[in-house]
């Protein structure tokens, strides 16, 4: 698939979907608690999009149930919700999108429900420092490797791991489409960044190794050998003066 370059009117319908994207995180951080379960939460996710005029872009997709990729403690992504009650001290990832319009947004947090342990903490705050590492390279004229290095650079210099077995990707008129986007290796390598380009940027930081497996259920990814995990992601296009990111406000 060509990598599709996105006018300024596409970017701001991508922004629309984004912003849809960003109020249901708003809502899921305030009623985020202990004895909370994972299915209230989908719910309330699915309620915002469709009140905003959206269609939660997940559900359905490539047979996934539900509205809300969740991950608690040392699962990865890609976990359905269910009755899992939260409880205190957990990290929960939530990764979500929607549609609107015929564009698609995206974006993930990793949220600490109550008090979280030190290690814990600084997992969420050394991955979302690594997510916007990233972001910082996306300029036109640079390459993506240098986003994917710089990524990999702050998630190490911590002692992390980066997951390999998922990367981020471009996003547009499809909810996935080209480049993948790796959070590892070269800089000075890839293609060549230029406006127009929209990419779902989405570093996953393991607190040991980065090996992961799929459970039973073909969706949950946790880590092989049960540390945390966090995950962050925004959708962020290139402009003519650097970036712009569209899922602000999650």
């Amino acid at each position: 698939m060509p990598i599709c370059y996105r006018t300024a009117e596409e970017i701001e319908k991508l922004r629309e979907a984004n912003q849809i994207v960003a109020a249901a995180h708003k809502r899921l951080r305030e009623i985020l608690c202990p004895g909370l379960t994972t299915i209230e939460m989908d719910r309330e996710a699915e309620t915002v999009i469709r009140d905003m005029g959206g269609r939660p872009s997940f559900k359905g997709y490539r047979g996934f149930p539900a509205t809300l990729c969740v991950a608690i403690n040392d699962q990865v992504v890609h976990g359905i919700p269910d009755k899992t009650r939260l409880k205190e001290g957990d990290i929960i990832g939530l990764d979500l999108g929607a549609e609107y319009q015929g564009y698609y947004g995206d974006a993930a947090r990793t949220y600490p429900v109550g008090k979280v342990s030190e290690p814990a903490q600084k997992l969420m705050d050394v991955t979302r420092e690594a997510l916007y590492a990233g972001i910082e390279k996306m300029t036109s004229g640079g390459r993506l490797g240098d986003v994917s290095h710089a990524i990999q650079t702050r998630a190490e210099m911590e002692g992390f791991s980066v997951v390999t077995a998922f990367v981020g990707h471009g996003i547009g008129t499809s909810p996935h489409e080209d480049p993948q986007v790796p959070n590892f290796g070269p800089p000075g390598k890839g293609v060549t960044l230029r406006a127009g380009m929209v990419l779902a940027i989405e570093p996953m930081v393991n607190e040991g190794g980065a090996a992961v497996e799929v459970l039973k259920d073909r969706w949950t990814v946790r880590t092989v050998d049960g540390g945390l995990s966090a995950h962050f992601e925004h959708s962020v296009a290139v402009t003519e003066d650097g970036y712009t990111i569209l899922s602000e406000g999650v």
